[in-house]
Parts: structure tokens; C-alpha cells; sequence
């Protein structure tokens, strides 16, 4: 019966294969999963299979043999306005724990936060067990947007977040709130001793001055990269380094939606340049840094997916030095939300107006 289900999922899949062209040879486009409503983010188990979250609250499995069910137990989640279920994560201490990683927005009287939440994966009843919030994002705005939420665990095991400015442009720069920053935690919750900020209101603050960082990553070196979304122009790729300051909203190099100039300008002594910036906005989401595994000649690039222009950005990368960028995909995916690195090497993404979770792979 397994096998038989098994044959019968694969048929759509072959079925709607596709090839297309890139600078590095054709590669092949696979609909591995349908069916999904507002996907954000997606994680593989090492036991096989993987984890899809729902913008609205709903966390799936698919098994290895392509099973999709529901995953019951999830903490309440607001799910209006630009909040809801966003990030997950397996975190390398899984096989011994089986607990996952969550952010989401989290119900606040008529409001919500940013929050991380582990808590324990039952397979075998579909649910979690035990969840429990290991960092609560502090903020005073009530807006539903900007609400960042990716997630990366680091090489020492601590935790990297992105938050948003909620809507709140000026709280980006306030040390006493979390808004527009990125947040720096141990896998238990605790805040590391060597944050620079460690004896300041917000001990969790690794960086400032953030609008809304929607991809979020770690390559090989160990050094974070985030890309934000700006205005209207000036979305951005940082590269993250403790205590420094992004400049939101006192630089940018976009404007205001309305047409007026933000802050100051694009620059100001003690302020950090972007390593890259998009004008006009792409809307970046989702961020992988590429192994090699598969296409060597990728290895150290980024590959980041656009929710307004339906592509993937492929970010040519040396070092720390961005040497220039490739546009794959263009027109064929809609909204593409999140990408990463499968454990085989091909590159998987959401599609959020496809519904769906697609692989690439090189055409040999």
C-alpha cells in the first residue's frame, strides 16, 4: 500500500516538471509538494521527510514517503495582518531532544510579538508536546506588520532573530526595545555573556537599526548575512556584526511610499553601509547560502527569493565582497517565499501563490 501511495504521489511530480535556463546550465524544476496555504518556511528532518509552516498556524509534516498531515499542539498564533506561524528550524540537538524551533507572532492583548518557541516532535501522534517560548520580543507598537521572524541557529549552538520595526520606524534605534534588531540567544533561552549589549536594557541585542529582515543566514566562515526589505527602494544585504548600528530610518537608500526622502540620506559616520542594495525593491525573502554540493561552481553564493518580482536572486559572492547578481526563474513562481539547501544538494523553494514546495536540480 506504502508503495503504491508512493508511485501514484509521484506522477504529478514528474508530470510537472520543467527546465530552464541559467547561467550555469539548465536546471530542472520538480513540484515536490502542492496543496499549501500561505507557506512561509520549511526544514528537513534527518530522519527524512520535513517540516512546512502555514502563515495561518498550521505546522505539516511530510513523511519520507510524501505523507502530508497536520502537526496539532502549536501555541495560539496571530494570524492577521502580516503575523502568524514563521519560521522553524531542526536544531542539531534534535536526535537526542526531539524539539523543534518555532517563531510566530504571538497574541498580545489585541496585539502580538515576535516570539521563539521550542517544544517537543511526536511523530508517531502527529503532535507537539511541551512547547515553551524561549524569547518574547518586547515592543510598544500594535501594528501588524514588520514583524521579521527568521530563525538560524549558529555553528556554537546559540540562536540568531530577526525582528521587524513594527511599522514604528523610530524604535529601531531605541535600545530599550527590540524592534528593528537582531536578537541573539542560547538554545535554552539564556542570554550569552559575550553580547554587546549584555548590561544594557536588552541584553538579547546583537545589532540595531533593522526595518524588516526576512532572510536570514549563516555561511561556511560562520559570519551571519540578513537581507531587509526598505521602502520603496533600498532593500538590503548586510553583512551582521555584534553592536553595530544598520542605520534604519536614519539612512536608506530608498524613500518613503509617499515619495519623501527618509532620514538623512544613505549615509552617516557610524552607521553601516549595506553590502548590496536593490533599487527598485525586489521584496526579499527567504536566504540560503549555497554549499557546492551540486553546482561547485555556486558554492559561497546566495540565493534569495523575491516575493514582488517572482524570482530567485543568485548574489555572486567572494568573501565578503558581493561581485554581482543573476536573476533565475523570473515569471515562471509566484511570491517566492523561503529557500534552502536540501541534504542532497539541490536547492528547494516556496512558492506561495503556486502553493507549493519546489526542487532544483542541474540538468546533466
Amino acid at each position: 500500500m506504502i508503495r503504491l501511495f508512493f508511485l501514484i504521489f509521484l506522477i504529478p511530480i514528474l508530470a510537472t516538471a520543467q527546465v530552464f535556463e541559467t547561467a550555469s546550465g539548465k536546471v530542472q524544476v520538480d513540484r515536490m509538494v502542492g496543496g499549501l496555504d500561505n507557506p512561509w518556511s520549511f526544514a528537513f528532518l534527518p530522519e527524512g521527510g520535513l517540516l512546512i509552516t502555514e502563515r495561518d498556524g498550521q505546522l505539516l509534516h511530510i513523511s519520507p514517503n510524501w505523507r502530508k498531515r497536520e502537526i496539532s499542539g502549536l501555541p495560539p498564533v496571530f494570524a492577521r495582518n502580516q503575523g502568524g506561524l514563521f519560521d522553524v528550524i531542526v536544531p542539531r540537538d534534535y536526535p537526542s531532544t526531539g524539539e523543534i524551533l518555532l517563531t510566530y507572532a504571538e497574541p498580545q492583548d489585541g496585539s502580538a510579538n515576535t516570539v521563539i518557541a521550542s517544544a517537543r516532535l511526536d511523530l508517531d501522534r502527529a503532535r507537539l508536546e511541551a512547547p515553551r517560548v524561549l524569547f518574547r520580543m518586547n515592543s510598544d507598537g500594535d501594528g501588524g506588520r514588520h514583524f521579521g521572524g527568521r530563525l538560524v541557529e549558529a555553528p556554537d549552538g546559540t540562536l540568531f532573530l530577526s525582528t521587524g520595526d513594527r511599522g514604528e520606524r523610530p524604535t529601531a534605534q531605541e535600545m530599550d526595545l527590540h524592534n528593528g534588531k537582531i536578537i541573539r540567544i542560547n538554545r535554552d533561552g539564556s542570554i550569552p555573556a559575550d553580547n554587546p549589549f549584555i548590561d544594557g536594557p536588552t541584553p538579547e541585542v546583537w545589532s540595531l537599526g533593522h526595518r524588516n529582515p526576512q532572510g536570514l543566514a549563516m555561511d561556511a566562515a560562520g559570519r551571519l548575512w540578513t537581507n531587509s526589505h526598505g521602502a520603496r527602494g533600498g532593500d538590503e544585504i548586510n553583512l551582521i556584526e555584534p553592536g553595530k548600528n544598520y542605520g534604519w530610518p536614519v539612512i536608506s537608500y530608498g524613500r518613503h511610499y509617499t515619495g519623501g526622502k527618509i532620514g538623512i540620506g544613505t549615509e552617516r559616520a557610524g552607521l553601516e553601509q549595506p553590502r548590496y542594495y536593490w533599487d527598485p525593491s525586489i521584496a526579499p525573502s527567504g536566504m540560503a547560502i549555497y554549499s557546492g554540493k551540486l553546482w561547485p561552481e555556486w558554492e559561497g553564493d546566495f540565493f534569495i527569493g523575491s516575493l514582488k518580482f517572482d524570482l530567485i536572486s543568485r548574489i555572486q559572492v567572494e568573501g565578503t565582497k558581493i561581485t554581482g547578481e543573476e536573476w533565475l526563474l523570473r515569471d515562471e513562481f509566484i511570491r517566492i517565499r523561503d529557500i534552502r539547501e536540501g541534504p542532497e544538494g539541490a536547492l528547494w523553494f516556496l512558492a506561495v501563490g503556486d502553493e507549493a514546495l519546489m526542487r532544483i536540480t542541474p540538468v546533466r
